[in-house]
């Protein structure tokens, strides 16, 4: 009689990790090389600490053959037996076990979420793991530089903050969605937007147009400027949330459609572009993923209130506080070398003011989405 073979009885744990994704599985390990490196430390005899990658500008370099931003090999240590550091090594390791447990139990929650299933006062102490959530939002972007990792990934969510309308079929979650039969709201861009959640399916879309605000994105939608140029109208409410930026990239990057951005003739327009093109600070380590060098500004202009002809009423004098992100801006690397971009910051530092996309409404209702951007499209009147 043949000799039975003893079988191990397979956790609860195993059995959903056999269920995860090959991306969810990934992520795991790394949450478990954390900790490994942690208990190592330990057993060896070793003070604890972490490396953690430093987000900081002089940490960040441009790569002028990507043409957008990396992050350097700075790195900060982070100790358990240094005093000035033992609360924040505590809530790192928190979060990342936080993160683990969400991936484990196949569930996703905000960042207030998981700021609340961490949060509790310390056995034996009056101290509180963390205070507020902003005690626990930057302790997540560590964890994210830390293990390579974005927060999607970590099965974390941000409020949804955008909007999509145009001849594009997708799938989201499962169900599908033909984003020209949204209605004045539009389809409400997830704060995940990965292709596990979201898959395109179908579109005839010649080109994508990115608009700064909610206000505007609302009159190119009831003018159905979308349905006349062929085109997917997007907007991030002010400087795009992550899903917005993903999203974009992956509608460039995968449908091949070139992205304009209709943004505001000041210094945070400016910013927005430079985020959407080359990359943030905080998530340098993931411009490849996020970061858009073909995009091209189609912005409001310097040269737009004698072009427009528009009226003193509508521009809105510069500050102390715009002028000098002005300057900063002027001297970003991926600017400082294109002629157009510093006559174009030179011309509003010149003339005083800026001027709001919204301030062309001063020649027509739909003057922007009728003359001043079908204008700009045929003229190829671009920034790079």
């Amino acid at each position: 009689m043949a000799k039975k073979t003893a079988r191990r009885k397979v956790s609860k744990t195993e059995e959903k990790n056999g269920k995860l994704s090959a991306k969810d599985r990934k992520t795991l390990k790394s949450i478990g090389g954390l900790a490994e490196g942690v208990n190592k430390a330990a057993f060896r005899g070793r003070d604890p600490h972490l490396e953690i990658p430093s987000r900081s500008l002089s940490n960040v370099r441009y790569n002028k053959t990507k043409r957008f931003i990396e992050m350097g090999r700075g790195k900060n240590r982070r100790e358990l037996f240094n005093l000035s550091q033992a609360k924040s090594y505590m809530q790192t390791v928190l979060v990342g076990n936080g993160c683990r447990q969400l991936i484990n139990a196949g569930k996703t929650t905000s960042i207030r979420g998981l700021y609340y299933l961490l949060k509790h006062t310390i056995e034996g102490t009056r101290e509180e793991t963390f205070d507020e959530q902003k005690d626990c939002d930057p302790i997540i972007e560590d964890v994210e530089v830390m293990l390579s990792a974005l927060r999607e990934e970590l099965h974390l969510y941000a409020k949804n903050a955008g909007a999509m309308v145009g001849p594009i079929t997708l799938v989201d979650s499962g169900d599908e969605i033909d984003c020209s039969r949204m209605g004045s709201g539009g389809y409400s861009i997830p704060s995940i937007a990965e292709p596990e959640v979201v898959q395109f399916k179908r579109h005839t879309a010649k080109f994508v147009l990115h608009v700064e605000k909610d206000t505007v994105w609302r009159r190119f939608n009831e003018d159905k400027f979308w349905q006349e140029h062929d085109c997917i109208l997007t907007h991030g409410g002010g400087q795009p949330p992550r899903g917005v930026r993903r999203l974009l990239h992956r509608l460039h990057h995968e449908l091949k459609l070139p992205v304009y951005c209709l943004l505001d003739n000041d210094p945070w327009g400016y910013y927005i572009y430079s985020v959407i093109k080359q990359g943030s600070i905080n998530l340098a380590y993931e411009s490849k993923r996020m970061a858009i060098p073909a995009a091209r500004y189609m912005g409001m202009r310097s040269k737009d209130y004698e072009r427009c002809g528009l009226s003193s009423s509508v521009t809105i004098g510069l500050n102390d506080n715009d002028v000098k992100r002005a300057k900063q801006i002027a001297g970003y690397p991926w600017f400082a070398n294109k002629k157009a971009w510093q006559k174009e910051i030179d011309l509003m530092l010149q003339n005083g003011f800026k001027l709001e996309v919204e301030a062309l409404i001063n020649k027509g209702i739909s003057y922007v989405t009728q003359e001043y951007v079908p204008a700009r499209l045929d003229d190829r009147d671009f920034l790079d």
